[in-house]
């Protein structure tokens, strides 16, 4: 249960591999970084888990505290699915994100390649965005060292 008095949203989507089929075994783990302080008295606060479902459909329940994003991810991923030898990191931000233009991230990704880092806006509090394992839809990952 997240915490009642900060504002919530829902990013959801599928996750697909090259030839667009639904991955269903996959895993997405989210590091929420402005929900860390706001989740303080979860057990592992700004952390979440998901598995994808038979459809490879996924769901993100986000703790957004009134001054997170600005140009800053509302979460990073991780993304674990069959077929890679390592794991995929990326990075999600809201469409209504008044502050992506300014963005550090976003303005290393090619521009043509930013939209699959965007969470389409559904409704007031519903995202939508799904990652693509190949293809030319393919989700930018990013390495780190």
């Amino acid at each position: 249960t997240l915490i009642s008095h900060v504002p919530t949203i829902t990013i959801s989507g599928t996750l697909r591999d090259g030839d667009g089929n639904p991955i269903n075994d996959g895993w997405i783990e989210v590091w929420l970084p402005d929900a860390v302080t706001a989740e303080a008295e979860q057990a592992i606060p700004g952390f979440r888990r998901i598995p994808s479902d038979d459809q490879g459909g996924f769901r993100i329940e986000v703790s957004l505290p009134k001054a997170a994003t600005k140009g800053k991810p509302v979460l990073y991923a991780t993304i674990f699915a069959r077929g890679l030898v390592k794991h995929q990191f990326t990075a999600v931000f809201l469409e209504d994100d008044t502050g992506l233009a300014k963005s550090d991230i976003l303005n290393q990704v090619p521009l043509n390649r930013r939209n699959t880092l965007i969470a389409r806006k559904q409704s007031e509090a519903e995202y939508q965005w799904d990652i693509w394992m190949q293809t030319d839809k393919e989700t930018v990952f990013f390495d780190y060292c």
